[in-house]
């Protein structure tokens, strides 16, 4: 006899992968049910024989719980009377193998910590949200141009407790403390590593065994939501990673669900990834569809969740990722294409995005699979932004090179803005770069301590210069000598030295010169916001560009001098004449203060009619900021040019005789660079942390 609590069209609509809120179903939901309270238990494992419910309050024994199918959706269904909040339960599945396994629920709001396995009984209602004001708002400003500096965080270890178990904080606890780090430090954004539940601490939350579970170690389901909606309060988005790439083989996971391929591909060239030892969701099957999709939502507009990074995006788009010959199957057209997946990536974005114009879909997609962030009506995959995993591998293959041999490697730094503009991109250098003998980013940096330091802030400079949204993982803000790990707590003690303290107030400087100026992110996707002034200066080792505004104010010059050698006279072509005030110098933190300001003489330099002469010291990133003057009337064009006078300490150098003039422009060097290299290159992602 049917209970009612699932009726013919959530059956229906769940077939078609289209019940978007079937998680407030399918599950464990405290209900009253012919006037008695209790908990409904609902399953979907359409080829198993019978299925239990089993737990604490029966003895782990179902003989009295057995549960009912209803008619051919495949879904198992049980009223237990008398049971509340708080019961710790599993399914026992009996499959046609004769094999009875005790799974966990796929729907569970709740699990039990590590090491237990077990899902808890839950009830996520009645929390009393107080962000409507940023969710209002995040939804009428949907689309428009902001900075985003995203804080990539693994709760565990960015600070531990003295308490046994691991030291975790509770999602409370952590939530003051990292709102206020953030609110300091000035980013925009936090990024959570691993939220659903997993059950090995070391897999980062990368093995998710509870999609629908935020991780209890940190605390319960309402203490997430406090988490959220204090960040929110705090004017702090939060992203969570997501992984609807894979899921492990944990006998109380989704693996075998009821004893046959439920969730996974059935055939292992499709349905396995041999690297990692993991299964892969059948993306064909529309119950799969239904389960990930509403997951995607459930975290958005349950949780008030601002956007989800995708995981390994690349390896759900190729149907041969990581896999040698014999170990694939072609698709229909005899491709390597998951056609499938890329159904399923169009169908969700779009969905989702529609739904909740506020939230961001970001794809860590490691190859040049093209159009990315374009709309599906376009032939895209509906993703809002895209990792720019290209960038990333460039920018530390030159960092960490000897300044002797940077100069044999100048391209990596410039190849980028070949194809800049062709997606949305977030330049990241994520918790993958600082782990497995990768060094951090301060030990990625040649030469002396000191020289790391000031490579270190002069890289960050470069970073924050380049189009593209930013995120930077936790610890290499203040200069993490080690590598992270999950078992231990950031080195906090190391701001006691000046160095490291000096490289955290710098990407403070950094983070407020970013929201203060448009320039940095108003035209993020043109052209029209960037222009090379040298990219060629590659015997030095020197780039200069500019970052422009819609309005052409306040735009911002940058230099970089990637060398501990001091150009005492150097020159630098600008656009315009006019002041130039130094608005952040990686050698002098207290540069705001002194309110040096250079002026340009008239003098062909850098293919530019104007340029500005200072030293340059060694291992130094500089920036300036000018604005271009309002249109002349013919009137004013025809009167002759007043000289600018310097107002503090911009006497240019007395000789410029090295200082290196070119003709070239941004649009020679993208023809020159395109010759020698792809104009897009594929980047295997790398699969350690899997």
């Amino acid at each position: 006899m049917e209970i009612g609590f699932i009726t013919k069209d959530d059956r229906y609509l769940f077939g078609q992968g289209t019940h978007y809120e079937i998680y407030k179903k399918l599950g464990a939901h405290v209900i009253t049910h012919n006037g008695e309270q209790g908990v409904y238990f609902a399953v979907w494992a359409p080829k198993a024989v019978n299925v239990s419910v089993v737990g604490d309050f029966n003895g782990w024994m179902g003989f009295n719980h057995n549960m009912e199918k209803l008619e051919d959706s495949g879904i198992f269904e049980l009223f237990v009377p008398g049971l509340g909040e708080g019961a710790l339960y599993k399914y026992a599945v009996s499959g046609i193998d004769g094999k009875t396994t005790f799974k966990a629920d796929p729907y569970a709001n709740q699990a039990e910590r590590r090491p237990g396995t077990a899902s808890v009984v839950a009830d996520i209602e009645g929390f009393k949200w107080s962000d409507s004001k940023w969710i209002k708002t995040a939804n009428e400003t949907a689309g428009e141009p902001k900075p985003m500096s995203i804080y990539e965080v693994h709760i565990g270890s960015w600070k531990k407790n003295d308490e046994p178990d691991g030291g975790f904080m509770n999602y409370r606890e952590i939530a003051h403390e990292l709102a206020d780090y953030v609110t300091e430090m000035g980013y925009t954004h936090v990024e959570l590593m691993g939220i659903a539940e997993h059950p090995f601490d070391g897999s980062w939350g990368y093995q998710v065994t509870g999609y629908y579970a935020p991780t209890s170690r940190y605390g319960t389901p309402k203490d997430f939501m406090y988490f959220v909606d204090y960040l929110h309060k705090k004017n702090i988005g939060i992203i969570l990673d997501w992984v609807p790439a894979h899921f492990p083989r944990d006998e109380h996971g989704l693996a075998n669900f009821d004893g046959t391929a439920t969730y996974e591909y059935a055939d292992p060239r499709k349905g396995e990834h041999p690297d990692w030892g993991t299964k892969i969701f059948d993306y064909g099957k529309n119950e799969v569809k239904n389960f990930l999709i509403a997951n995607a939502l459930y975290w958005v507009e349950h949780y008030h969740i601002d956007g989800l990074r995708v995981d390994a995006v690349a390896s759900m788009l190729y149907l041969d990722y990581g896999k040698r010959d014999g170990q694939w199957v072609a698709n229909e057209y005899g491709g390597n294409q998951n056609l499938e997946a890329i159904e399923f990536f169009r169908h969700l974005n779009d969905m989702l995005l529609r739904r909740n114009p506020r939230a961001m879909m970001i794809a860590e997609e490691s190859t040049a699979w093209p159009m990315v962030t374009y709309p599906p009506k376009d032939g895209g995959l509906g993703f809002s932004y895209k990792w720019n995993m290209g960038w990333m591998n460039d920018f530390l293959e030159y960092v960490k090179q000897d300044p002797l041999f940077k100069k044999f490697n100048h391209n990596k730094m410039t190849f980028s803005l070949t194809y800049a503009y062709s997606e949305n991109y977030i330049l990241v250098l994520s918790h993958d770069e600082v782990v497995h003998l990768k060094c951090s980013m301060l030990e990625k940096m040649p030469g002396y301590f000191i020289d790391k330091v000031r490579g270190l802030m002069t890289a960050y400079t470069f970073m924050f210069g380049h189009p593209g949204k930013k995120l930077l993982f936790m610890g290499q803000e203040f200069g993490q000598i080690r590598e992270w790990s999950e078992e231990r707590s950031l080195d906090w003690y190391l701001l006691n030295e000046p160095e490291h303290k000096g490289i955290q107030d710098h990407m403070k400087n950094l983070l407020s010169l970013y929201k203060k100026y448009p320039s940095l992110w108003e035209l993020d996707n043109s052209w029209e916001g960037f222009q090379w002034i040298n990219c060629n200066d590659g015997d030095r080792s020197i780039f200069s560009f500019v970052r422009k505004s819609k309005d052409r104010k306040k735009n911002l010059l940058f230099v970089c001098n990637f060398t501990p050698i001091e150009r005492g006279d150097y020159a630098v072509g600008v656009p315009v004449r006019g002041k130039y005030k130094v608005v952040l110098d990686t050698n002098n933190a207290n540069i705001a203060d002194e309110k040096i300001v250079y002026t340009a003489t008239k003098s062909e330099c850098d293919g530019q009619p104007y340029r500005v002469d200072f030293s340059l010291p060694p291992l130094t990133a500089v920036v300036l900021e000018y604005s271009e003057p309002a249109k002349r009337t013919k009137k004013a064009e025809a009167a002759p040019e007043k000289p600018v006078k310097a107002e503090k300490e911009a006497k240019p150098a007395k000789s410029a005789k090295s200082a290196k003039t070119t003709k070239s422009t941004a649009a020679t060097k993208a023809t020159k660079d395109a010759k020698t290299t792809k104009a897009v290159k594929t980047v295997k992602k790398s699969t350690t942390k899997k």
